[in-house]
């Protein structure tokens, strides 16, 4: 009986492994660019970010990461960056916030 209850499990593990597509960003037929700062450009600690936003069916925004890392409140200038490379991404968004697809990023050198 043991060994049934650990086939079991087994399957159930594997099952919930091969759903990784669940966690995949929905393509909704967004496209969005960065159109500044240029693809390495040699920018102060603040730098505002302007962007084009397609929307297909779901986006209503963007959200805006540096290096990673959310920029939350972000209203399109990123401030206090520190010296040397980052990068910044920026990606299309629905309603609930949910990320989509739809995402642009550039390399830049903090001066």
């Amino acid at each position: 009986m043991r060994r049934v209850g650990a086939v079991l499990a087994a399957v159930g593990l594997l099952a919930l492994g091969s759903s990784v597509s669940v966690w995949a960003a929905t393509d909704d037929g967004s496209q969005v660019k960065i159109t500044s700062p240029a693809q390495g450009a040699k920018v102060a600690s603040d730098v505002e970010v302007k962007y084009d936003l397609t929307k297909g069916s779901q986006a209503t925004h963007v959200h805006c990461f540096v290096d990673g890392e959310y920029q939350k409140g972000w209203k399109g200038t990123i401030k206090g960056m520190s010296p040397g490379n980052h990068e910044i991404k920026v990606v299309a968004a629905d309603k609930d916030h949910q990320t989509l697809a739809a995402e642009s990023a550039v390399k830049v050198e903090v001066q």
